[in-house]
């Protein structure tokens, strides 16, 4: 897989709640601190969409697709002079209806969904975006339309299988602007997934992501980028915002967090796959990196399994 799949698959990307939802004229709604990650995109009317810590409003026309990955609460309105309405005091209604309207009277519909990031260390992709990504292009737009207008379909004419159809598309569409942010030439975010627009830096990652237990060098991943090891440092410093060794030995323990969760492997078989002499050496690069060793992450991680989805994973509405 490349770089991008691998990380989605890591972190066991799920749709807990996906569709769409309508908010009427005149109206302003505050969410609060949500988990996992949000991706809407308007299908009709206009709406304004402000996010904690971040300035102003970012206006949203109709086939504007934005992602909110961080969990910041946030407020969409029809009306910025409306009185804000505390969405966790309108949920119920929110949860039969699937929309607050007044006097019956759309204002700005969206369609997407809301995922958990059920697996692996969720930082690695928040940290990778900013608190908004904002998709409005033309080109932007017609990208997503085919997943925007078969969402829509499937919402407003439900049919046998629609509920997982809706799930797919909802993560189709995540993914299609993920992609078309990376491909944004005006992205100067740091982070591994601008970096993948970078065909140099992503020859570099693709190669650690495809043999993670590779005894790689600087030196060799130089090579796989065709530069200079003093050049391909920096570059990669500048451009990932972590050295290249730094990068491979966090997506090495990221792996071997997934694998201590899930697979029923011996920590001494995990480290040999990732390139590691000893149990020992693995086991300080674990505990460097995860902040405990590689038997309490596996201990805490069953236990965490075993617990419940917290209420906002099953009680939210589909913003």
């Amino acid at each position: 897989m490349d770089p991008l799949s691998d990380v989605l698959a890591l972190l066991k990307l799920d749709s807990y709640r996906a569709g769409g939802f309508d908010i009427g004229q005149n109206l302003a709604i505050g969410w609060p601190h949500h988990p996992g990650v949000k991706c809407y995109a308007v299908s009709s009317g206009r709406g304004y969409l402000s996010v904690e810590g971040v300035d102003g409003w970012v206006t949203m026309e109709p086939g504007d697709c934005f992602i909110l990955p961080r969990g910041l609460p946030f407020r969409i309105a029809t009306d910025l002079k409306a009185p804000l309405l505390d969405f966790m005091q309108i949920r119920d209604y929110w949860l039969a209806n699937g929309c607050f309207v007044q006097n019956q009277q759309s204002g700005c519909y969206m369609i997407g969904g809301h995922f958990a990031l059920t697996g692996g260390p969720a930082d690695i992709l928040r940290s990778a975006l900013p608190p908004i990504v904002h998709l409005r292009s033309e080109s932007d737009r017609a990208a997503l339309r085919w997943s925007l207008d078969r969402m829509r379909e499937e919402v407003n004419n439900p049919r046998p299988g629609s509920d997982l159809i809706i799930k797919q598309l909802g993560q189709t569409m995540l993914v299609q602007a993920l992609r078309l942010h990376l491909a944004d030439a005006g992205n100067n975010f740091t982070g591994w997934l601008s970096a993948l627009a970078d065909k140099q830096m992503s020859s570099a990652i693709s190669a650690i992501h495809a043999d993670p237990g590779k005894p790689w060098t600087l030196q060799t991943l130089a090579e796989e980028a065709g530069m200079s090891r003093s050049v391909f440092a920096e570059r990669f410093k500048q451009t990932v915002g972590t050295s290249p060794v730094e990068y491979l030995t966090r997506w090495r323990m990221l792996l071997a967090s997934d694998r201590l969760r899930t697979a029923k492997e011996s920590v001494a078989e995990i480290a040999s796959s990732l390139g590691y002499d000893s149990e020992s050496a693995f086991g300080k690069a674990f505990k460097r990196t995860m902040n405990c060793s590689p038997r309490q992450y596996g201990r805490s991680a069953v236990n965490a399994d075993r617990q419940p989805l917290p209420a906002e994973y099953t009680n939210q509405a589909g913003a």
